[in-house]
């Protein structure tokens, strides 16, 4: 169990024509989560995180982001949760990869994973790819990481032309720009405890979030504990060199001032929801919402929370970078310090 933790925002990046909301276009959400990832980064904050939905008014193109958020800012670590693999080209991945983790001098923490229910029917055909022969979506998005993470390691795989158009170095080529360590930098968004084990065995830091699938009938933290315990049980088999990381997320509200008891007072759900979800029977976890005491005791009950080195705040986006800055402020400043995680 680790108390000193990460704390970090993770943004789905709505964006809505609604006159409520403060991003009404894709210009405004994308600009307005430069400008929250700056503030986050003044205030303290650890990591600036930004969930990948395609087909949908949110955010489906990272590394642009990615890309500025790492030129506007020299400290906090910037992440996706997550890429869903089944859209992916592998190569050009790391190599967009690459290019946005050396503009940020090595911040980059990505989320990758086999995504979560789509906004069209198998949406990654579209983008041209199609599970090999006996392959399920899932066995795809798995083989691309496969793919991705073996190109992460730099080794030279392609035969060089004889007569190039500019000098090469010996041997065969790898793949340009390549980050050194962006490879112990990528995270699996694992929904059940196999995954999880899986992202061990390959060397991947474990990313949970608010959905899991139901193994136990337990509620959602203390399933979401045990997956954390598989994850780290199985990488201590493991030769991978490097000690992992294991985040979480939660919708977290400290109630601080009358805006916030507007919003949330009476928000935070009392229990874990049980449901089936693309045919499996799932649980997602409760949000919290409170006055910072209580929040702080409730806090200290959830044993995913406790066990994670990584906290993401999943904040809510359409209400503008001031607010959302004062969200993670009143995190930061009346809870984190109680809970030893600061």
């Amino acid at each position: 169990m680790n108390s000193s933790k990460s704390i970090g925002f993770l943004s789905f990046g709505h964006w809505s024509p609604h006159p409520t909301s403060a991003t009404r276009t894709a210009a405004d959400v994308l600009q307005q989560s430069i400008d929250l990832a700056v503030a986050a980064e003044e205030l303290g904050a650890d990591g600036a995180y930004f969930r990948v939905h395609h087909f949908a008014r949110q955010l489906g193109s990272p590394f642009p982001l990615l890309a500025a958020v790492g030129a506007r800012t020299s400290r906090i670590e910037i992440g996706t949760g997550v890429i869903d693999m089944r859209y992916v080209n592998p190569l050009s991945f790391v190599e967009d990869a690459g290019a946005a983790d050396l503009i940020s001098g090595g911040r980059l923490q990505l989320g990758i994973s086999r995504g979560s229910p789509e906004q069209v029917v198998d949406g990654w055909r579209y983008f041209g790819y199609e599970p090999a022969e006996g392959e399920t979506p899932a066995d795809m998005a798995r083989r691309h990481t496969e793919v991705a993470l073996e190109l992460l390691e730099g080794t030279g795989f392609a035969q060089p032309n004889p007569r190039p158009m500019f000098p090469n170095p010996p041997g065969l080529l790898r793949l340009e720009p390549h980050s050194e360590g962006l490879r112990e930098r990528i995270w699996w968004g694992a929904g059940s405890n196999a995954t999880a084990r899986w992202a061990a065995q390959q060397g991947m830091n474990l990313m949970s979030s608010t959905l899991k699938d139901d193994e136990s009938g337990e509620p959602f933290h203390v399933q979401q504990r045990k997956q954390i315990e598989a994850f780290r049980e199985e990488w201590a088999e493991q030769d991978h060199g490097f000690e992992p990381r294991v985040s979480v997320s939660r919708s977290i509200f400290a109630i601080v001032n009358d805006m916030d008891r507007r919003y949330f007072l009476g928000s935070g759900d009392a229990a874990d929801q049980f449901g089936i979800i693309d045919d499996t029977r799932s649980v997602f976890g409760r949000s919290y919402a409170a006055e910072p005491e209580e929040l702080i005791a409730q806090l200290r009950r959830d044993e995913a929370v406790q066990a994670a080195d990584t906290l993401l705040l999943t904040v809510p986006n359409q209400l503008g970078v001031d607010y959302n800055a004062h969200v993670l402020d009143a995190i930061l400043t009346h809870v984190a310090p109680a809970l030893g995680w600061k």
